[in-house]
């Protein structure tokens, strides 16, 4: 009965979409996986299959950043919930936008998905939501009529940023605020890459600490995607790379203590939230302060005994907000890497001033918190 019921419903879509001036007018793009998909010339109700995108879909949706969207996965209020209540206080009608998924693809509702009168789902190439491996969830929207795209900013951030931003403006319509953005994106990376290009020291090494306090494992780690990708950009030698393949992997305790990083970074996890709970976890992001910043990556350092590497005892350990995985406005991190790595080089190098600006210049939210944040040396 179950199977009939969806059977009928995706045919009353497919007959509608057939029948609607909408499916008449109708564009071809590519995107970032090299799918030719045929969306509406007009968008009108969006599926994000991550909240967190909604940043994203600001930098080009301004003040109309809610307007198309019909709804989305969960991850957003639990994962970053300080960014959400910023745009929560901007926006109340996000707390009405319907939830048709917790955070990955497992509970994503296909019935609901089509119910929602959706005619574009804006889906990653994998993360906390549907991706390109979940062919048989594609088939289902597309067979309901529903035209699905892939962005990415997390597993192959440097390639497919600015293809992202392009095939957004493309499916939105917003094409000449998608090139103002990418231009502005490039200019910045370009400051970055200019002067890393032409050095001749010795890359530092770096280790990553990813999503600290999530586990009481030690260390979990980035390599080929995410943060990774952004410390190779900036002129880091990421220590995990020989022996992590793939995108992340833990890194043995004992390892690090034979094999010292010159740079430490944690991936900061926490909010305003956790620091309320008292959680191990590292707090950055909207609602947290330097002072707050410091002392959790204090504690977090204390928790997985890790003053024993000889860059916190120099004072080279340091957090970055975990979310910049997953926007691009991670060119404001890779940045404050650079001035991390090369202190000289870079020292007239403003990320901070590059976050603001592009909270200025294309989001409809003011920058506020705390993204980043460096610990004093720490003694044994």
């Amino acid at each position: 009965m179950k199977l009939l019921s969806s059977f009928s419903l995706i045919s009353t879509f497919i007959i509608s979409s057939l029948l609607s001036p909408a499916a008449l007018a109708a564009k071809t793009v590519t995107d970032v996986v090299g799918r030719t998909v045929e969306v509406p010339e007009n968008v009108k109700r969006i599926i994000l299959g991550e909240g967190r995108f909604i940043p994203t879909m600001a930098i080009l949706e301004q003040e109309q950043v809610l307007d198309r969207i019909t709804a989305t996965v969960g991850d957003y209020k639990r994962m970053d919930p300080d960014s959400y209540q910023l745009y929560l206080d901007k926006f109340p009608q996000l707390a009405n936008i319907p939830v048709i998924g917790r955070s990955d693809a497992s509970t994503f509702s296909v019935e609901k998905a089509i119910t929602s009168g959706a005619d574009l789902a804006i889906f990653g190439i994998e993360g906390h939501g549907p991706g390109a491996r979940n062919k048989n969830i594609i088939n289902q929207l597309e067979a309901a009529g529903i035209a699905v795209i892939f962005i990415d900013f997390r597993r192959e951030p440097l390639k497919n940023t600015k293809k992202s931003i392009t095939l957004l403006g493309e499916v939105l319509g917003k094409e000449q605020q998608a090139a103002q953005f990418n231009q502005f994106y490039q200019q910045e990376m370009d400051k970055v890459s200019a002067i890393v290009n032409k050095l001749k020291t010795p890359k530092p090494t770096v280790f990553i600490h990813s999503r600290v306090g999530l586990s009481n494992e030690c260390c979990e780690t980035m390599v080929d995607g995410m943060l990774g990708h952004l410390i190779d950009f900036a002129g880091g030698n990421n220590i995990s790379k020989p022996i992590i393949p793939g995108i992340a992997g833990v890194m043995n305790y004992e390892y690090l203590l034979t094999n010292q990083p010159d740079i430490y970074i944690a991936t900061a996890i926490g909010s305003s939230k956790s620091l309320a709970k008292q959680s191990p976890r590292v707090a950055l992001g909207a609602a947290v302060n330097q002072q707050q910043a410091q002392q959790s990556l204090k504690n977090a350092i204390g928790v997985y005994k890790l003053e024993y590497l000889s860059s916190i005892e120099h004072g080279q350990a340091y957090s970055i907000w975990h979310h910049f995985y997953n926007t691009p406005l991670h060119v404001a991190a890779i940045q404050q890497m650079a001035k991390w790595f090369y202190p000289d080089d870079f020292s007239q190098l403003n990320p901070e001033a590059t976050l603001k600006t592009m909270h200025e210049k294309f989001l409809p939210i003011a920058y506020q918190g705390t993204y980043w944040a460096q610990l004093d040396a720490v003694s044994k």
